[in-house]
């Protein structure tokens, strides 16, 4: 430590008159003593403030600079010097020294200032507004034959890629070109892996995920995925997950996801339908969730329809209802739900039997798998009245629908299974349905979503209601009273901030339980007759036109 204590004083000294041999001996006693004890030395350097003496000694000329550079990549190892380093003004030389030809003061300047803004996401965005991506993207293509340095950009570029900030700089260079050019000359698994971690959060901008396809990293992902999926090494199962993965990752960007398809001729497109049948379940999922991703827009979902997809998939649930492995359920149901959209799509997709598929995970206690089982469903029906017929009078369907109605923990299932229950309705138009739901105990959860906070579904509750109420208002009657339907009713027409067409749905189930003793009882208790004479002045037309109408009905049988 004396020894410590007396190449201090000396570098105090030397620095101020540049005396390079005597400065250079200091440093390396300050090097030896930080690789004897870290801490204790790096705590001596701050408290003889030698910290503000380094910027002047990082001089690009000087042959002491990767010196000097290392000794603060070793003190800001440790947490507690990080700001002192920050403070002496250190990250202003060392992103100039980011230019210089010299190889050692590149990787250890590099080391130096990823160790100060380690865990610190706002010295990584003053690097960043400081130009440091450019010049990284940069040094990794002329280096890119220096392993050492090669490792510390990706280190860097992993560590800024988390910034959101950092992608529209990524974005402005050749950064994909560079990774897949990098990735491409990999052999060993730990350098792909090293790769694999900087283009994960880099393909998350729809940008960089375009530049990466135009690159070529896909026909690399492909062939990582043909080299592994018959391995059973771990790295090779860890290689397989990741590059499928990231091939999913690509395909959720819509430029990119559209210039893979190719109009559905593409051969990754194809290579992609070929995962569906493996025997590899990250295969099968991975497949699965990229004809997900392909199946974002009509005219794609129209073609894979046309193309036979649907059976694929159907035949991957099947061999899944008993395996069980739920990301590949989760992810076959997607694919269906988003094929289902075109309405073209639907009769097609019910005649290939896919109601029937879904309907053997009725079962499942996964609430993903029922979240996406409900929505394919949903779909399904959408404007098919004997499809809804037919799933509407499923007892067991219906039953279990009520049941995930309550699901308070889960709330996408709970509005998914409502908004089922609804769709029977509103799209069958059945007395046999709205029977079969009443059974069930569906009205109830039709009455509490009509108070839902999203429009959508409180617009199709009224409406399922209404048709409850025309097709079977004496079996609903009991139902309606216990739901306090009327009640509800009349909060939604008082409330200003309800839309028009909940006003205008509301008034229409007000007439259509009037029918009912019980219920024209409560209409009138509550004096309904205030609230809709109000509306007779609302600014929507249809509004006002039906509270004339529902103003009438009310005053004739008051």
């Amino acid at each position: 430590m004396d020894n410590l204590n007396e190449a201090l004083e000396k570098l105090k000294l030397a620095s101020t008159d540049s005396a390079t041999d005597s400065v250079e001996s200091c440093l390396d006693c300050l090097l030896k003593a930080l690789a004897n004890n870290n801490t204790e030395a790096s705590m001596k350097i701050q408290e003889m403030g030698v910290l503000p003496l380094l910027p002047t000694l990082l001089n690009p000329q000087s042959s002491c600079t990767p010196k000097v550079a290392n000794i603060i990549a070793e003190v800001a190892k440790n947490e507690f010097m990080r700001s002192p380093c920050v403070e002496a003004g250190l990250i202003p030389p060392l992103i100039q020294l980011l230019n210089s030809p010299d190889q050692e003061v590149l990787l250890q300047t590099g080391r130096a200032l990823g160790n100060i803004c380690y865990d610190s996401h706002s010295l990584q965005a003053q690097l960043i507004s400081m130009g440091v991506i450019p010049t990284l993207v940069k040094l990794l293509g002329i280096h890119s034959h220096n392993t050492a340095l090669t490792e510390m950009c990706l280190i860097a570029f992993g560590n800024l890629a988390e910034l959101e900030s950092s992608k529209e700089q990524f974005a402005s260079t050749n950064i994909a070109e560079e990774l897949v050019r990098l990735f491409q000359k990999q052999t060993e698994h730990e350098k792909k892996e090293m790769v694999f971690e900087v283009l994960a959060p880099l393909a998350e901008n729809d940008v960089i995920k375009l530049q990466l396809v135009e690159a070529g990293l896909v026909e690399c992902l492909l062939e990582v995925v043909a080299q592994t999926v018959d391995g059973d090494r771990e790295e090779d199962i860890a290689q397989l997950k990741t590059a499928s993965d990231l091939m999913v990752l690509l395909l959720l960007g819509d430029e990119s996801m559209q210039k893979l398809f190719e109009g559905g001729k593409g051969s990754v497109f194809q290579r992609v339908l070929s995962w569906i049948p493996s025997h590899n379940h990250q295969l099968q999922l991975a497949g699965a969730l990229a004809i997900a991703n392909f199946a974002r827009n009509d005219g794609n979902c129209i073609h894979m329809v046309d193309t036979g997809i649907v059976q694929k998939l159907l035949e991957l649930l099947d061999r899944h209802v008993e395996e069980g492995n739920v990301t590949v359920q989760h992810a076959a149901l997607s694919a269906l739900r988003n094929l289902a959209i075109p309405v073209v799509n639907k009769s097609k997709m019910l005649s290939a039997g896919v109601a029937d598929v879904v309907l053997k995970f009725l079962q499942s206690e996964m609430p993903p798998v029922q979240f996406k089982l409900l929505g394919t469903l949903r779909m399904l029906i959408d404007t098919q009245a004997e499809a809804a017929d037919q799933l509407g009078t499923n007892g067991k369907l219906v039953e279990r629908l009520v049941e995930w109605c309550e699901a308070k923990d889960h709330a996408g299932v709970m509005g998914e299974s409502n908004r089922l229950l609804s769709a029977l309705i509103r799209h069958s138009k059945s007395k046999e349905v709205v029977r079969t739901v009443i059974q069930g105990g569906g009205v109830k959860h039709l009455v509490t979503m009509a108070t839902s906070e999203h429009m959508i579904m409180q617009n199709e509750a009224l409406v399922a209601l209404g048709l409850i109420a025309a097709l079977d208002l004496v079996a609903a009657e009991k139902d309606f009273v216990g739901a306090s339907l009327v009640s509800v009713l009349h909060k939604l027409l008082s409330d200003e901030r309800s839309a028009p067409e909940i006003k205008y749905n509301s008034m229409i189930l007000i007439c259509a339980v009037m029918g009912s003793e019980p219920l024209h009882k409560e209409v009138q208790t509550l004096a309904f007759i205030d609230v809709v004479s109000k509306l007779r002045a609302h600014e929507n037309k249809t509004v006002s036109h039906q509270a004339s109408l529902t103003e009438q009905r009310l005053t004739a049988q008051s």
